[in-house]
C-alpha cells in the first residue's frame, strides 16, 4: 500500500492562512475539510492537462478541475496564447473593446435562449444581476428558485425561511449571518420535479413572482415534460423563467442543457467552464426580457476586461472544434465502466450513476449513516494514490484513457479499503483524518 503523501507544505500554508483569511479560503468547495483534511493536498503550485502539482511537489490526476471551472484542461495552450496576446494589448482599457460585441455575438449563435448579453466575473454575480434584471423587468419581488446560485443577498435570504422537504434550513450548515431579514420571504425555494409545489407558490404569491431561477439539471436528466410544465407555468404567470446552467452548462452541449432538452428560458446564467478557468460570467435572455436592463443601474468596472473576454471567445470556439459533445460522452462512459468494474472487483455493491458529464460513486451501504466516513475514505485513500476527486468526477477534455485506466485502479484499491472497513466494522480506524463536512445542500436532484 502506498504511503500516505507529505503534504506538509499544504498544511504549513493552511495554518497561515487562519490567521489572516475569515474562513482560510476563498471558496467553500476549496476548505481543506471538503476533501480528506491531512491526507488531501490543499495548495497546488502549478497545473498542466489534467494534472495539478502541489507545493510540496506531489502530482495528482484532477477530477474536481476547479469545481468544473476547467473544461478544455489546466493551461490550456490555445486558451492561454490567446489571454498572453490580449495582455500585451492590455487587459482594461478605458473605452470598450470590442471583444464584448465578439463574444455576445458566439453567445447568441450559440445558446438558444440568448437574443442579449450582459457580462459579470463569476457565476453567483450573475445569478444576482439575472434576479435584478427579472425583477426591473417585471416589477415584482418574489423569485422562486431550486438549486445553488450563489452567495448574495437576493438569495441566501431564503434561509431565514424552512426548507420543504426537511423542514431546515435550505442550506443546511449555514446561517443567514449578515443577511437583511427584511428580506425574508423574497426568494422562496421549491422541490425539484414537484410541478404541483410550483404551482402552489404561484396561486400563494399571485402577481408577485417575478421569476423561477433553476438548476435545470444537476446529476440526472429530469423527468419527461417536467421542464416544459415549468415553463408553461412561468408563462401563465407572467413570471421570467432563468436556467441557470453555471454548473450544468457546457458539457452535455455547448448551447447547454436547454439545447439538449430542447426546452428555451427566457433568460440564462453561465460561467464557469465558458472561459476555461479565466474569471469570466454571462446573463444572457430574449430581448423582451434584457433590453429593459438597459435602463436599470447594473454596472461594474471590470465585467469589461478583455482578458475574460479573449478567455471565454477562445474557449467557446475551441469547445466547438474539438468535437467536445461527442469526446465528453466517450470520457464520462469510459470512467463511469471503469468505475463500476473497480467496483465490482473489490466486492462492494454499487455503481457510478448520473451524468456522464459528472458521474459519481453511490455504494449499497448496510447503514445509511456510514455515507460520509465511506465518501471520506475514498477521497483519502484516491489522493494516497494520486488522485485528486469527490465521489464525482468532473472530466475535462485533456483527460485520457491512460488517466482513467490509472484512476479505476486506484478506485479498486480504495473499494477494497473500504470493503475491508465495512466487514471489520473499523472505518473509522482506517480513516487519518475528519469526516469530511458538507457546506450546504443544493436543493435539486
Amino acid at each position: 500500500m502506498p504511503d500516505f503523501p507529505d503534504i506538509s507544505k499544504s498544511l504549513e500554508l493552511y495554518a497561515r492562512a487562519n490567521k489572516l483569511i475569515p474562513g482560510r479560503t476563498q471558496l467553500i468547495s476549496r476548505r481543506a475539510s471538503q476533501f480528506a483534511n491531512g491526507v488531501s493536498p490543499v495548495y497546488a503550485d502549478h497545473a498542466k492537462g489534467s494534472r495539478f502539482v502541489d507545493v510540496d511537489g506531489n502530482e495528482y490526476i484532477d477530477w474536481v478541475n476547479a469545481v468544473g471551472a476547467v473544461i478544455l484542461g489546466h493551461a490550456d495552450d490555445v486558451v492561454d496564447r490567446a489571454v498572453k496576446a490580449q495582455i500585451d494589448r492590455g487587459s482594461l482599457y478605458t473605452l470598450n473593446g470590442p471583444l464584448e460585441i465578439d463574444l455576445a455575438e458566439e453567445l447568441v449563435e450559440t445558446i438558444p435562449s440568448a437574443e442579449m448579453v450582459r457580462y459579470t466575473k463569476a457565476g453567483g454575480e450573475a445569478c444576482a444581476v439575472a434576479a435584478r434584471i427579472a425583477r426591473g423587468t417585471t416589477n415584482r419581488d418574489v423569485i422562486l428558485f431550486c438549486g445553488y446560485h450563489g452567495w448574495h443577498d437576493w438569495y441566501q435570504s431564503a434561509n431565514y425561511l424552512v426548507d420543504p422537504e426537511s423542514g431546515e434550513y435550505p442550506f443546511a450548515g449555514i446561517e443567514p449571518t449578515g443577511v437583511p431579514r427584511a428580506l425574508a420571504g423574497t426568494a422562496i425555494p421549491f422541490t425539484y420535479g414537484d410541478t404541483a409545489m410550483l404551482e402552489a407558490l404561484f396561486d400563494e404569491h399571485a402577481g408577485k413572482v417575478a421569476a423561477v431561477m433553476m438548476e435545470p439539471v444537476r446529476s440526472e436528466l429530469p423527468d419527461p415534460g417536467y421542464l416544459k410544465a415549468v415553463q408553461a407555468l412561468s408563462r401563465k404567470n407572467g413570471a421570467v423563467l432563468i436556467f441557470d446552467e453555471v454548473s450544468c452548462g457546457w458539457r452535455l452541449r455547448v448551447g447547454g442543457v436547454q439545447e439538449y432538452l430542447g426546452v428555451t428560458p427566457d433568460m440564462t446564467v453561465v460561467a464557469k467552464a465558458m472561459s476555461n478557468g479565466y474569471p469570466m460570467g454571462a446573463v444572457v435572455g430574449s430581448q423582451e426580457v434584457m433590453e429593459p436592463a438597459g435602463r436599470m443601474f447594473v454596472s461594474s468596472s471590470y465585467w469589461s476586461d478583455n482578458t475574460g473576454l479573449a478567455a471565454s471567445l477562445t474557449t467557446i470556439r475551441e469547445l466547438k472544434k474539438r468535437d467536445s459533445e461527442r469526446r465528453f460522452e466517450e470520457i464520462g462512459e469510459s470512467l463511469r465502466t471503469t468505475i463500476d468494474q473497480a467496483i465490482t472487483d473489490s466486492g462492494l455493491s454499487g455503481r457510478c450513476a448520473g451524468l456522464y458529464t459528472n458521474p459519481g460513486v453511490a455504494l449499497d451501504l448496510p447503514d445509511p449513516r456510514l455515507a460520509s466516513a465511506v465518501a471520506t475514505l475514498f477521497i483519502q485513500e484516491m489522493a494516497r494514490r494520486g488522485i485528486h476527486t469527490y465521489m464525482g468526477f468532473k472530466a475535462t477534455l485533456a483527460h485520457t484513457e491512460e488517466d482513467i485506466r490509472i484512476t479505476g485502479r486506484a478506485a479498486s484499491e480504495s473499494f477494497s479499503v473500504i470493503k475491508k472497513g465495512l466487514d471489520a466494522g473499523n472505518l473509522d480506524e482506517l480513516l487519518q483524518c475528519d469526516i469530511k463536512k458538507e457546506p450546504f445542500r443544493r436543493l435539486v436532484k
